[in-house]
Formats: C-alpha cells, sequence, structure tokens
C-alpha cells in the first residue's frame, strides 16, 4: 500500500531523507515517537493485517491456479489486485512490523527509499486495478454484443496500463521529484509529506488527485452507471429483479465504503500535514490512516473475491477437497439454446418454446434459429453477477397452435 503513517515528528518541515541520512549515520538509532505500548499496539495490529493479508491473497491465487473454470478475463484482473496486495504483504508490511516491534527503522536509509518506492507503487497498482475492474464491468454490461470469455487482449492492457501508470507516479521522487523517507512515529517510510517545498507541494497534490480522487470517481460513475441499468432492465420475474437490484446496491455501497474507508483517512492527514501547521497531526493520529491503509489487503480479496460465487465455490471444494466440475451445479458448461416442445393428452395444442440456458463456459458456436411458426416475444440483458464475466442473454419465443 502507500504506507500513510502521516505525521509530523521531530523532521517536520525538514527533508525526510536528510533526516534518515542523519540518523543512519549516527548509527541507525532513530527511536519511535510512540510509547512502548503505541508500538506495541502497531505491531499486532501490523502483524494481524500481514498475516491475514498474506493468506486471503495466496489463497485467492491458489483457487485461480488449480480450477480452470475461474479463469477468465475479469478474474484476471482480480489475480492482478491480489498479486500487488501480496506484494505489500511480502514486501512491506514485515519491515514496518518489525520496526514497531523494536521501536526504530532497523534497514538503513537506502531501505527506507526502497521501502517507500515498492509499496507507493503497489499501492497504486491496487488503486488502478480497483478503477480497471469497475470500467471493465461497466464496458461488459454495455456492450450490446456478449463479451468473448476467451479474449484477454482488452483485459491484459488494462493490467499493464495499471502498473504503467503507477510507474509514472512513484518513480519520480527517486530523480527528485519529492522523494522517499521517514515518516510518522519513524517506524515506517513514504512520501516525504511535510516538506513545504514546491517541489514536493506539487508533487502530493498530483498524486493525491491522479492516484486517489480519479480512480475513486472512476469507480463511482461505473457502478453508478451499472446500478441504474439494472433498475431500468424489465425482467420476468419481478419479485427476481428487485433481489438482483439489492445484491448489487449492496455491493456498490459496500466497494465505495470500503475504498473510502481505508484510503479517504490516508488522503486527507497527507494533505493536512503538507499545507496545515507543522504540528497540526501528531505521530498518534498519524497511525490510524496508515492502519486503514493497509487493511485494504485484506478487505480487497474478502469484496472483490470471496463474495464472488465462482470463488467462493471453489474454495468450499478446496476445503473439502473436491473438483467442484464434479457437481452439476457447480460445472462449467456452455450457453445452450434448448427447443422445448409440449403436446396435450388431446393433440389439440401443441407449444414450443426455445430457451437458452446461460452458465459459466463458452457460448456455443452456433444457436438454432427460429423456425417459420415461431414469434419473437421479448429479449433483455441481465447484468453481471459476482459469478459471471459476460452479460446473460435470454431469449423467449413461443407460439401456441389451436
Amino acid at each position: 500500500m502507500i504506507v500513510s503513517n502521516v505525521s509530523l515528528s521531530g523532521c517536520a518541515g525538514v527533508n525526510g531523507a536528510v533526516c534518515a541520512a542523519e540518523g543512519h549515520q549516527a548509527g541507525g538509532s532513530d527511536r519511535s515517537t510512540l510509547t512502548p505500548t503505541g508500538n506495541l499496539v502497531v505491531s499486532v495490529f501490523l502483524g494481524f493485517i500481514g498475516t491475514f493479508g498474506l493468506v486471503n491473497n495466496l489463497l485467492v491465487l491458489v483457487l485461480f491456479c488449480r480450477y480452470k473454470m475461474l479463469r477468465s478475463p475479469i478474474n484476471l484482473l482480480l489475480m492482478n489486485i491480489s498479486i500487488s496486495d501480496l506484494l505489500v504483504c511480502v514486501l512491506g508490511t514485515p519491515f514496518s512490523f518489525a520496526a514497531s516491534t523494536q521501536g526504530r527503522w532497523l534497514i538503513g536509509e537506502a531501505g527506507c527509499v526502497w521501502y517507500g518506492f515498492a509499496n507507493s507503487l503497489f499501492g497504486v497498482v491496487s488503486l488502478i486495478s480497483l478503477a480497471v475492474l469497475s470500467f471493465e464491468r461497466y464496458s461488459t454490461m454495455m456492450t450490446p454484443t456478449e463479451a468473448d470469455p476467451s479474449n484477454y487482449c482488452k483485459v491484459c492492457l488494462g493490467i499493464t496500463l495499471s502498473w504503467v501508470y503507477s510507474l509514472v507516479w512513484t518513480v519520480p521522487p527517486l530523480f527528485g521529484w519529492s522523494s522517499y523517507g521517514p515518516e510518522g512515529p519513524g517506524t515506517t517510510c513514504s512520501v516525504n509529506w511535510t516538506a513545504k517545498t514546491t517541489n514536493s507541494i506539487s508533487y502530493i497534490i498530483c498524486l493525491f488527485v491522479f492516484c486517489l480522487i480519479v480512480p475513486f470517481l472512476v469507480i463511482v460513475f461505473c457502478y453508478g452507471k451499472l446500478l441504474c441499468a439494472i433498475r431500468q432492465v424489465s425482467g420476468i420475474n419481478a419479485s427476481t429483479s428487485r433481489k438482483r437490484e439489492q445484491r448489487v446496491l449492496c455491493m456498490v455501497v459496500i466497494m465505495v465504503i470500503c475504498y473510502l474507508l481505508c484510503w479517504l483517512p490516508y488522503g486527507v492527514v497527507a494533505l493536512l500535514a503538507t499545507f496545515g501547521p507543522p504540528d497540526l497531526v501528531t505521530p498518534e493520529a498519524s497511525i490510524i490512516p496508515s492502519v486503514l491503509a493497509k487493511s485494504s489487503t485484506v478487505i480487497n480479496p474478502i469484496i472483490y473475491v470471496f463474495m464472488n460465487k465462482q470463488f467462493y465455490r471453489c474454495f468450499l471444494a478446496l476445503l473439502c477437497c473436491q473438483d467442484p466440475r464434479s457437481g452439476s451445479s457447480m460445472k462449467s458448461s456452455s450457453k445452450v439454446a434448448t427447443k422445448a416442445k409440449g403436446v396435450t393428452p388431446t393433440g389439440q395444442r401443441r407449444t414450443d418454446f426455445l430457451y437458452m440456458v446461460a452458465s459459466l463456459g463458452r457460448p456455443a458456436a452456433t444457436i438454432p434459429q427460429l423456425g417459420p411458426s415461431f414469434d419473437a416475444t421479448n429479449d433483455f440483458t441481465k447484468p453481471p453477477s459476482s459469478d459471471t464475466i459476460k452479460p446473460v442473454v435470454v431469449s423467449l419465443a413461443a407460439h401456441c397452435d389451436g
């Protein structure tokens, strides 16, 4: 994550990298400005976040690699989010956890710069991937034709964009546009929020706008449009449509609230540290945004993966050492068109139906055409649920003789 222990330590108003260099030259004994109890509490939370974030994201990757039914373009985006969160848990959280247990930064000035860059990069990748995911769902829903589940080009482009975009905004501090250095109580490193120079302030404003506000607006716009589209769709069963609308609304609200809960405090405190008076944000207060930002590594897999029916079924199958494809309800199949005929005992009435059964697999290559005795009645498009990767199109046609 973009580590967000934004506070003003003894280096307030001074370049953090310079303070770090001085401290490390003195033997690397910079002590945390928190009390021993405060460091212990932070260590407990970081240990919890690091452990569960690692387990959750590793489990997502295991499910994706083991079950072929999960290998779809939209799920590949979820894998990108899990990988970036997993890298934070492996390359970031352990160092801040160790520093909190000892009450000081442990791996020197170069390690501080590396830590700040790596965690900023992975955090921005996660945020941009969430925005790309929302746009992909929105574009899939609004496309008049069905998405090809075997076409990974669009999704791979989105994943590449998320990493390139993140590099564009996290590399500049390495070359003089702002800098990476100690922050908060001195047990983590990130962008130098407290420098009051024009160089640093201009970078912080750009980072806040393009890496926090823009992804949030994309997410709100895309999921808002999806919700409006669902409300305008008329289904066969009105009660089913209402249930679907309520479920999607609940998902959207949860996604937006968790995004704001994890990242808004970070952004607000960063801006306060940048533009406020030197003693406005204390080290104790700055710990809260830091922990909330890191907690997204635990929350993201739960919201975007384990609330997905496909992943949840595969997760249950993994726990029971079963193959999800062995059960009829979990078997991946193609979208097929089926023609059913009903004949009354007297033979006076015949009812013909053409219906399409949607499932998780690849659509059939050919669909039987309606005969001359059929009349088209209704076409409608369902919104993509959490366990589907494309719009589900159901066509009904019926003709009665006699």
